[in-house]
């Protein structure tokens, strides 16, 4: 079997724009719910903000030039909402619009393709103070934001992915509470989970509207729960909300139009009543392809009596007995995170997403990366661990793909060490060191091996 990539593979690298802009209150941003989460006490790691992230806002033409350095060919990054439209309404910042018409044409100057995410979790405060996602009123809002990006960038964008990570936006911001806005409320999450599918048809339609030949996304983060229980009928009845949860709830919106059986059970009232007549419709458009974002598999199997309940991500509204911590065997292969270590799952989640959802033209691998603790020795950082995660996936990946599964592109994550949301400058992603005082950056030995990767088109 050979070990390159079919020919035009989109090798590529990603970024979000919270993470690595900083310049918070440049040119007229407004606030965004991460600004003021970020702020307040308690919520980040060491107390960290994105105010000045990475400097990217300043450094982009840098940041072009490792990447030109690296080969790649595209460059996945997110639009800051409130930097285009500081309240969420419909009052535009041109100052705004022209940083990243600057960002788009450097990119195209330097012969690499700009993918652009519309929402990377940056939500307008102001909207947030509406309600934000759990207010049926977003999905007009986003609808308006996404006509005018295409209106503005479509000309040389091509490729638009419309929410990142919805799941993440709803259970985390909504329900548990460890990403911004912070909220602790189950029906709020549901809602808003509800409401990203329908604005991800919307927007959808929309820039379809303003470009008919773009191509238009969505990313989700996935993974495969492996079941180790399978005699239990507690754990495959749990294992099958989660899938459902997590897997199945967005791709099954805009396939079908209706969501699991087991989630309208599961969620009752609280998902029935904010289904309005006429939302399967509105559910349902022909997504021109997925993006996925994986990172580690999930376990479940069966718990002893003296173990507390789990309840992941506050998505389930009862306690249960189930056991979703990593296997004995591979619990010396956490990452920083403690995410296990399992590149065998990418090719078996991008495999399994042929075989369930056949009408899904192709995928790109839209984030794929590590943390760990680096180290610098005499300027130089050999992140050892990290170039065996990227190369182990990618092994995964191009099996799959030799099998014929349609992946089209890698994004690995992340260019840049970044902000990491709830964890600050405490975890480091990046195939790039940032030195947070001095804005240095220096590509790591990862960094290296992907250039290496890249131009062989394979390992």
């Amino acid at each position: 079997m050979s070990s390159n990539f079919p020919d035009g593979f989109l090798w590529g690298t990603a970024t979000a724009s919270y993470q690595i802009e900083g310049a918070a209150n440049v040119d007229g941003r407004g606030a965004s719910i991460w600004d003021t989460f970020s702020k307040t006490p308690g919520k980040v790691v060491n107390g960290d903000t994105g105010d000045s992230a990475c400097d990217h806002y300043n450094r982009f033409d840098e940041d072009i030039a490792i990447m030109k350095d690296l080969g790649v060919k595209a460059y996945r990054f997110s639009i800051a909402w409130p930097r285009l439209f500081p309240a969420g309404d419909s009052v535009r910042e041109e100052r705004g619009f022209a940083f990243y018409n600057r960002l788009i044409n450097a990119l195209i100057a330097a012969d690499i393709e700009p993918m652009v995410t519309l929402y990377h979790w940056d939500l307008p405060q102001h909207l947030e103070d509406e309600g934000g996602w759990a207010n049926r009123d977003i999905v007009g809002a986003f609808v308006a934001y996404a006509t005018a990006c295409a209106e503005a960038f479509g000309d040389r964008v091509n490729n638009w992915i419309t929410l990142n990570e919805p799941w993440c936006v709803s259970w985390l911001g909504y329900s548990n509470g460890v990403h911004a806005p912070g909220k602790k409320d189950f029906s709020l999450a549901i809602a808003a989970a509800h409401h990203t599918a329908l604005a991800h048809a919307a927007a959808f339609r929309a820039i379809k509207a303003v470009r008919p030949d773009s191509q238009v996304g969505l990313t989700l983060n996935m993974n495969n729960n492996n079941i180790e229980s399978p005699q239990d009928s507690e754990v495959l009845a749990i294992a099958d909300l989660m899938d459902a949860n997590l897997n199945r709830w967005w791709i099954e919106a805009f396939t079908t139009g209706k969501y699991s059986q087991v989630l309208l059970d599961t969620y009752g009232d609280l998902l029935n009543g904010v289904i309005k007549p006429g939302d399967e419709e509105l559910l349902k458009v022909k997504t021109d392809f997925l993006g996925v974002n994986y990172y580690s598999d999930g376990f479940v199997r069966s718990a002893r009596p003296e173990d507390k309940p789990y309840i992941d991500g506050g998505f389930m509204p009862f306690p249960q007995r189930v056991d979703t911590s990593a296997p004995a065997h591979l619990a010396n292969s956490l990452t920083a995170m403690g995410w296990v270590v399992t590149p065998e799952g990418l090719g078996n989640l991008v495999t399994r997403i042929r075989r369930d959802w056949p009408e899904i033209p192709y995928y790109m691998i839209t984030e794929n990366g590590s943390s760990y603790e680096d180290v610098i020795v005499d300027g130089q950082i050999n992140d050892i661990e990290r170039t065996r995660y990227l190369t182990s996936h990618l092994e995964s990946l191009q099996k799959a793909v030799a099998q014929g599964v349609p992946v089209k592109g890698y994004f690995a994550w992340s260019l840049l060490d970044n902000f990491e949301w709830a964890e600050g400058y405490a975890k480091r992603f990046g195939i790039v060191h940032v030195d947070y005082t001095t804005f240095k950056r220096t590509p790591k030995a990862s960094a290296h091996r992907y250039k290496e990767i890249i131009a062989n088109n394979g390992l």
